[in-house]
């Protein structure tokens, strides 16, 4: 399919840009090497597996520490890792995990630090990062698929179904590799998720009966509409974070790419103000400024989601009509929240529920908060003022009292 020659073009990594990359690779590997005892450092990641994506910022590289002499000192890894790192390195970024790990930034590249305990066998494990590089021996071993990889990858990305950090509850690149080598090909899983039901099964190493998958893996992790029984460690879903949501939204993704074939499904569409103002049709449109907090990624993704959606059910428990909504994040500093909300102000008073008349000592306690009450159907109700009659009004307030740790520096409303 041209279609698909064509947007590969876009996103594999030229020629020029792999030599680039793995002078970089190669350089910062030297550096650790030079004080790095008792350890391995090696690259990771899609960089390992040659499923990366044109323009990436970053690298993953592992360091493996000897299993004999460091299993019982898995909490003890990234203390020791730091020591090294900062004997070669300025800049060092502690982050912190189920084992904590590194980030170093040379120029506009950015390396990740994984310390790890070096392991033939995924049942070895102490610590869910030290399966990694298995992962990569699985996926190098079907290196055919790395094309539709990429696409998949970048398919993915279009949707908005990337990423599986909590704040985005979607496809790992782990996943998407998985699923196009249990699929063989992009084209062919494309087609069976089209036509994918609300649970569906994959087991790509097939060691599971089907009636019996689902009580031989681990019942908390297979409660999502997908379950991929990982092929290199037994009882794990390797899909466990994929939401509801995005499991819809990528099957009509694929849907809509069957009927009508073209690149720009494997291009990204960035939420932005102008992409709502086409879409306003006498709306409101409120945008919100936020600083992000300094911190690891996925728990500053997690405390702006949880915001933008205290901030939406807000509006709606105000009875302002929110029509559309969406949230940006540049993964460093800064994020847009946007609201479309019906432009009509509301009326100055609402009416507020209370209890049934025949609970007399509820009713009575009712009355006397409430100045303005009157009895409909057996039950008491009084008039109250509203808070807000006006978005503006809304938002003005939550600018002065801002209950959020993520600060908001600036409201639109237009």
């Amino acid at each position: 399919m041209k279609i698909l020659q064509g947007a590969l073009m876009r996103i594999k990594p030229s020629k020029e840009e792999e030599s680039s990359m793995r002078t970089k690779v190669d350089g910062f590997l030297k550096k650790i090497r030079r004080n790095l005892k008792g350890a391995k450092a090696v690259l990771g990641g899609s960089g390992a597996k040659g499923t990366w994506l044109k323009n990436a910022g970053d690298a993953d590289i592992f360091v493996c520490f000897d299993y004999k002499k460091f299993r019982d000192k898995s909490d003890l890894l990234a203390d020791i890792l730091e020591k090294t790192l900062k004997r070669s390195f300025k800049n060092v970024q502690r982050l912190h995990g189920s084992r904590d790990y590194f980030q170093i930034r040379e120029g506009h590249f950015t390396f990740e630090i994984v310390p790890i305990l070096s392991i033939p066998n995924a049942r070895q494990a102490v610590n869910i990062t030290d399966v990694s590089p298995l992962h990569s021996k699985w996926v190098r071993k079907h290196a055919r698929y790395a094309d539709d990889i990429r696409l998949m990858k970048q398919f993915c990305k279009s949707a908005g179904v990337y990423g599986a950090e909590s704040y985005i509850n979607g496809f790992s690149g782990y996943v998407c590799e998985v699923l196009v080598i249990h699929h063989k090909g992009f084209l062919p899983l494309v087609r069976a998720a089209a036509k994918w039901g609300d649970k569906v099964i994959v087991d790509p190493e097939k060691r599971y009966s089907k009636k019996n998958i689902l009580l031989e893996l681990n019942t908390s992790k297979t409660q999502g509409p997908l379950v991929i029984a990982d092929p290199v460690q037994p009882g794990r879903n390797s899909a466990a974070a994929v939401s509801p949501e995005k499991f819809e939204c990528f099957k009509e993704h694929c849907r809509q790419f069957l009927k009508r074939p073209s690149v720009p499904f494997f291009e990204e569409h960035p939420v932005s103000a102008e992409a709502f103002r086409k879409k306003k049709k006498g709306n409101l449109l409120a945008i919100l400024d936020i600083a992000a907090p300094a911190g690891k990624r996925d728990v500053v993704g997690c405390k702006l989601l949880a915001m933008f959606e205290q901030i939406a059910a807000d509006l709606t428990r105000h009875e302002f009509k929110v029509t559309g909504k969406e949230w940006s994040w540049d993964k460093k500093k800064k994020a847009q929240f946007y609201f479309m909300v019906g432009p009509k102000p509301l009326p100055k008073e609402r009416v507020q529920e209370g209890p049934p008349l025949e609970m007399e000592k509820h009713a009575e306690i009712f009355r006397k908060k409430h100045d303005a009450t009157f009895a409909k159907n057996g039950r008491i109700y009084a008039n109250v003022k509203r808070p807000f009659t006006t978005v503006d009004g809304y938002f003005t307030s939550l600018m002065q009292d801002n209950p959020f740790e993520c600060k908001i520096t600036d409201v639109v409303v237009e």
